[in-house]
């Protein structure tokens, strides 16, 4: 079952529409969930809400998994740059983009200290960080890359695909220096061969996310890696890897 309904981003001062996943059965039951926050909210389940008319289907695959969650789907800033501001963390005088004045640090703020005990108030869900996953892609597997790192207090589990981590790098090895991580956390990286620059881009992509590996490793935190052959910046293909980063996340087998 979705839900629509909007809330307001208070130090935005925004209304903002979350598109939320109840499992099937929910209303009749007792049950308390895993929760799932994704960014993009309005592209997850329903090709006719997504901007570029194709969905990440994550409906029909939650219907269908052998363990049920609530999805909560934040959806973004679609006026202008907004997006790109909201979903950058960091304020950097220069990037591929020129100048950004990231927010995505008020907007976690707000997620983790706002939504997530208001969601956790009005439907039955497993509070605790454990049981508290992030996900998103682009930008978004951007800031699910940050939040889990930022926020590990709250949240165990990230899944980070064609993120674009290469816009803030050094601010993220940094964030990872500054954090204890809780070994029980898991990250799941992705990108496509499409998305890089032959094989040389595909090498640089893949130098770039061992090194977070490595400096990982050294909390214990464990991260999958997946370099996906033919791999395209968009839903479609995202689509294709939640069955790995849902397995990979949330069950004992790597």
């Amino acid at each position: 079952m979705i839900k629509k309904f909007d809330v307001t981003i208070t130090p935005f001062k925004k209304q903002r529409t979350i598109h939320l996943y109840l499992p099937e059965g929910y209303e009749n039951g007792s049950e308390h969930y895993p929760v799932i926050y994704m960014y993009d909210g309005h592209n997850l389940y329903r090709d006719e809400d997504a901007t570029y008319g194709k969905s990440w289907g994550f409906e029909e695959f939650l219907n269908s998994y052998d363990k049920p969650f609530i999805m909560v789907g934040v959806e973004c800033d679609h006026e202008g740059q907004n997006r790109l501001s909201e979903y950058f963390p960091y304020r950097l005088p220069e990037t591929q983009f020129g100048p950004l004045n990231g927010h995505g640090d008020i907007f976690m703020d707000w997620m983790i200290y706002e939504l997530k005990p208001m969601i956790d108030s009005q439907y039955r869900t497993i509070p605790f960080r454990e049981c508290t996953m992030i996900g998103g892609a682009s930008m978004g597997g951007l800031m699910a890359f940050y939040s889990v790192i930022k926020y590990n207090q709250y949240i165990s589990k990230a899944a980070c695909l064609s993120s674009s981590i290469s816009l803030c790098g050094e601010k993220l090895h940094k964030e990872i220096e500054l954090q204890q991580l809780n070994p029980d956390t898991r990250i799941y990286m992705s990108w496509g061969s499409k998305e890089c620059r032959g094989k040389a881009g595909m090498e640089a992509a893949l130098r770039r996310h061992s090194e977070f590996v490595e400096q990982l490793n050294l909390q214990k935190v464990r991260t999958h890696l997946n370099p996906v052959a033919g791999g395209r910046h968009c839903e479609a293909d995202w689509e294709k890897q939640i069955p790995d980063f849902m397995d990979y996340l949330w069950k004992q087998g790597d």
